[in-house]
């Protein structure tokens, strides 16, 4: 017995050392193979992002209007689209606040409460949002990144809503500051918000909501400098490729240039104001692209107006064509409602990267005449801009080409066929109008000069057939 107990002694640790090399082996070969896992998802997930189309070589769709309809199903409409909004030479889908906001199923998501809530925490009133669950929008980023186009995240870092009341010892008010989203990321109090024991002044504020103070450090944190911040997450976890930044006039240029800087992606500012210059500034600060609102205006005077000569005025894609997303409508604004598919011709044509709104492709006006718009932009839109002639009723245009053969715009807001001389870029040339509106394929001269015309209420677009 007693050399049995010996025996045991030499035995027993050997196999103990034997055993724990095989679960140190096992560990080892487990770790490797989560390794590999990880790299393929990584490689998976790069041959995905090399597969998109480069933002700003289509048009973008502003993928959402104002009240869509409730019921959490908007991000399964979508997804049963994007492939054929792909196909039309859209390279970009700009889609709605994601997460969680104050009045959950409800919410268009610019109240926003939970920035990590996609629709799977109840909270709010509601497990999903009015889009849907985590798990449709993840689905719909996934189709849209199959399709080959990029999912831009509809950022709101201004104003929060939906926090409990608590005392704010800076002023000694009650506000809403206290919240404690059921994710438990970026919980925020009064220290977070505006005023606070640091800074007691802002930009801007937006209808008494709790203003974020971007001062704070650990609000940039929070936001987009930690690893699990709000735009890593967004980037890395849900599968967002760019930000629009809504509302940017409630904090500095540097906090966007930041967040760019830190996680990348294309940016673009909501800085609401029509004057050129201011939006120049803006995007030369923020080091990111603006919405020309001073194109907006331009041509809803020029349109509405009945007055082509505003489109002579100041434009950012004027000043900046590389920093300008041009637009006719969006979930704000509504006011071209005379000659819109004209606006449509104008920013097609025109330097600047152009948007189209949802209810315009898919509701209000003709899808064909868009899609023929978005084909020219695509194909034939390069290189610089002359304005050849401009009055009330008439506007020509000429793009003289990059990698293409340019083309010439013709937009008439007359009640009468038009037609001009103009001088082009082609010489002995036979060229046509490719949308189709005149059916008229006349040759330029030795010259370079040629007669085009364009129906009434209408636009043509010419290049060499």
């Amino acid at each position: 017995m007693k050399n049995l107990q010996n025996l045991l002694k030499i035995i027993l640790p050997i196999c103990l050392l034997l055993i724990g090399c095989s679960k140190e082996k096992l560990l080892d070969d487990q770790s490797s193979d989560d390794q590999l896992l990880k790299q393929k998802s990584v490689s998976s997930k790069a041959v995905v992002a090399s597969n998109l189309k480069p933002i700003g070589s289509g048009v973008m769709m502003q993928a959402f209007y104002w009240d869509v309809p409730a019921g959490g199903n908007w991000w399964n409409t979508l997804e049963g689209k994007v492939q054929d909004w792909s196909n039309a030479g859209i390279d970009a889908i700009w889609l709605p606040p994601a997460s969680k906001a104050q009045n959950g199923a409800f919410s268009m998501g610019y109240d926003p409460f939970d920035y990590f809530d996609f629709g799977q925490y109840n909270q709010m009133g509601s497990v999903e949002t009015r889009f849907g669950s985590e798990n449709e929008l993840k689905t719909l980023i996934t189709s849209a990144h199959n399709a080959q186009l990029s999912v831009i995240a509809d950022i709101v870092i201004n104003h929060n809503s939906g926090g409990q009341s608590e005392i704010n010892p800076v002023n000694g008010q009650s506000n809403w500051t206290k919240f404690t989203p059921l994710s438990g990321k970026f919980t925020r109090d009064y220290n977070d918000f505006h005023p606070n024991h640091n800074h007691g002044s802002d930009s801007g504020i937006f209808g008494g909501f709790p203003d974020l103070c971007h001062h704070q450090v650990r609000v940039q944190n929070e936001l987009w400098k930690n690893t699990e911040s709000v735009a890593k997450y967004y980037k890395n976890v849900m599968g967002f490729d760019g930000w629009r930044f809504d509302y940017v006039k409630g904090f500095e240029p540097w906090v966007v240039k930041d967040w760019k800087n830190e996680v990348g992606g294309f940016s673009v500012g909501e800085y609401w104001d029509g004057n050129a210059g201011t939006l120049d500034w803006w995007t030369g600060q923020a080091e990111v692209s603006a919405f020309d609102f001073a194109c907006y205006y331009k041509m809803r005077d020029a349109f509405n107006g009945n007055n082509l000569n505003e489109l002579n005025g100041d434009m950012l894609w004027k000043r900046n064509p590389m920093r300008a997303v041009t637009f006719v409508t969006n979930h704000d604004t509504d006011e071209i409602y005379n000659g819109k598919t004209l606006a449509y011709a104008y920013i097609m044509t025109h330097e600047g990267y152009p948007t189209i709104f949802y209810r315009d492709y898919e509701e209000w006006l003709n899808k064909e005449r868009l899609n023929n718009l978005i084909w020219i932009h695509n194909n034939l839109a390069g290189g610089s801009t002359n304005v050849l002639y401009v009055d009330d009723n008439e506007y020509i245009a000429k793009r003289n080409g990059n990698n293409n053969l340019g083309l010439v715009v013709y937009i008439n807001n007359a009640d009468t066929w038009q037609e001009r001389w103009i001088e082009t870029n082609w010489s002995n040339t036979v060229i046509k109008d490719y949308t189709g509106h005149s059916g008229w394929e006349p040759t330029t001269q030795s010259g370079r000069w040629v007669k085009i015309q364009v129906p009434p209420k209408s636009y043509s677009v010419w290049a060499p057939k």
